[in-house]
């Protein structure tokens, strides 16, 4: 569908052109050989428009700048087709210059992986056409200048950050990325002029983590690009778009797994007085209880104090009624409260299951399913991996008031129910595996940033220390893979979002209570999905 927007180009090696004429910002110069595209915009709607008609999707009724839209679920082999795509569009058209516009150091290297392991595979379907590709690297300028002057297929990877910082004003010389600034071994050029006058096919892989901000989608067009061609499952903006693989395409298609839901909460009783004991301090405790406000019944923290009558704190909610404070003891080791005749300790609750059972039973069933299918699947040679989306890094790996690293409750949970359901007789097969490790805590671990002292900690998945954490993952993937590997459980804080796919995830546990958003949930989700 990509080809054929530029059906009627001329193939010839006029494409390539060292000579520019004098361009809305650009200076007469002779910095290489580019793409060139000789037909209207008029002629290029046209063609797209038959795409579309072709593809059963919206038509779009004017072009709107040169911007082309792909959606293809998660796991489809979204980098290959792009990949393939390059090669198609050098083979009907001799375009040479490509620029792959990535969000993160995760897919980045992903990206620069799947060029490496499928060049075999492209010089046999491509008669040995050569190729050069290179991650964009601010200490190697002289891959900018090869990339401008080369007549080859071109292919540059490049994060998005290394491009979008103070090109309005590079005399910010310290704000400003370097591929912004005039160089003294590019005969005074900015690194960016060069890809400029290359017109490269741009094509960005997960836009609605690239190219959502106004200085972004600034940036992207600095470069100049002769067209952008975005790739994802979850796209914002979907300009022009030319082709769909949507999920349930791809199942139908037998491309992606198949997802089954397996559902685990407790249903909030709204006729038992719900109470939990949260804190208690001198005096005064916090407590959680079911709140009545503008005719909805929300959970809600509370402070109380002896003497004070739930009924009057939950909005007058008549379960409550009779339910008073009658004690408070905030002796240390044995802080409680005392309601009604009830006794509560610290993290005891009535009226309601503790949502720390809903989490062990969630991470029992997890090991269950995982255990299930390492019985069925490692006679064949596959490892099974379990992923694990959890709320707070802190209930997975703490540090005492010394600063020494100590576990969270969902990993003693975790190994607890571990040790108990591996002694099942139904899964001693797995016992005698070199793979299943006897020791429990080589089974599971944790991917997440780290601050400057070492410790962990809660971050959005795009901080430098993220970074590090998700090279272990991309760089490591054979190791993971590996029989001999015991890590079969991993524990992530942010989402391994875009860039993270491991055809040998099999269950995902959610361990976190707000749902997020739509598209995080589609990432989240779709890091299992592949086969």
């Amino acid at each position: 569908s990509v080809v054929q927007i530029f059906k009627g180009q001329e193939m010839s090696q006029s494409n390539f052109t060292v000579s520019y004429g004098p361009n809305a910002g650009m200076i007469q110069t002779d910095l290489g050989v580019g793409n060139r595209l000789d037909l209207t915009p008029e002629e290029i709607l046209k063609n797209v428009q038959e795409i579309q008609m072709k593809n059963g999707l919206p038509r779009s009724e004017r072009l709107d700048g040169m911007h082309f839209t792909v959606e293809m679920e998660t796991g489809t082999g979204k980098t290959y087709v792009y990949l393939r795509t390059v090669y198609e569009l050098h083979k009907h058209y001799g375009f040479t210059k490509f620029v792959i516009v990535v969000p993160s150091v995760a897919i980045r290297e992903g990206v620069y992986k799947s060029l490496q392991i499928t060049r075999e595979h492209f010089n046999e379907l491509y008669d040995h056409t050569p190729v050069e590709y290179f991650i964009y690297d601010s200490q190697k300028l002289d891959q900018v200048r090869n990339f401008a002057t080369a007549t080859t297929i071109q292919i540059m990877i490049i994060n998005i950050d290394a491009f979008r910082k103070s090109f309005e004003d590079p005399e910010k010389e310290d704000k400003a990325n370097v591929i912004h600034r005039p160089n003294d071994r590019l005969n005074g050029y900015r690194p960016i002029e060069f890809i400029q006058q290359t017109n490269p096919i741009v094509i960005i892989d997960e836009p609605q983590s690239v190219d959502t901000t106004p200085k972004s989608k600034e940036a992207i067009a600095s470069l100049n690009p002769l067209c952008t061609l975005r790739y994802s499952a979850t796209h914002v903006d979907k300009y022009n778009m030319v082709y769909r693989l949507d999920a349930v395409d791809a199942y139908n298609q037998k491309l992606v797994k198949k997802i089954e839901v397996m559902s685990v909460r407790s249903e909030p009783s709204f006729n038992v007085p719900y109470i939990k004991l949260i804190e208690v301090k001198e005096r005064k405790a916090k407590i959680e209880l079911d709140v009545e406000s503008r005719g909805k019944v929300k959970r809600t923290t509370k402070t109380v104090k002896y003497g004070d009558d739930l009924y009057d704190i939950s909005g007058e909610r008549e379960l409550y009624r009779g339910y008073i404070v009658e004690q408070i003891d905030w002796t240390e080791g044995n802080e409680a409260i005392e309601v009604n005749g009830y006794r509560l300790r610290v993290g005891d609750a009535i009226g309601d299951i503790d949502d720390d059972a809903i989490k062990r039973y969630q991470i029992r069933k997890t090991i269950e399913e995982h255990l299930n299918k390492e019985l069925q699947l490692r006679r064949r040679g596959i490892k099974v991996l379990s992923l694990f989306f959890i709320d707070k890094v802190a209930h997975y790996r703490d540090y005492d008031k010394d600063g020494n690293p100590m576990k969270g409750k969902y990993a003693v949970m975790f190994e607890e129910e571990y040790k108990n359901l591996i002694q099942k007789p139904k899964y001693r097969p797995l016992w005698d595996d070199p793979g299943i490790d006897k020791d429990v805590e080589k089974a599971h671990n944790g991917y997440f940033a780290q601050d400057k002292k070492g410790r962990l900690k809660d971050t959005k998945g795009n901080t430098e220390a993220d970074t590090d954490v998700y090279n272990l993952i991309m760089k490591d993937k054979e190791r993971l893979l590996s029989l001999n590997e015991p890590l079969r459980f991993i524990f992530s804080h942010s989402a391994l979002r875009e860039g993270w796919d491991n055809p040998n995830v099999f269950q995902i546990c959610t361990l976190k209570d707000s749902a997020g958003t739509y598209v995080s949930r589609r990432q989240e989700i779709g890091r299992g999905l592949r086969l």
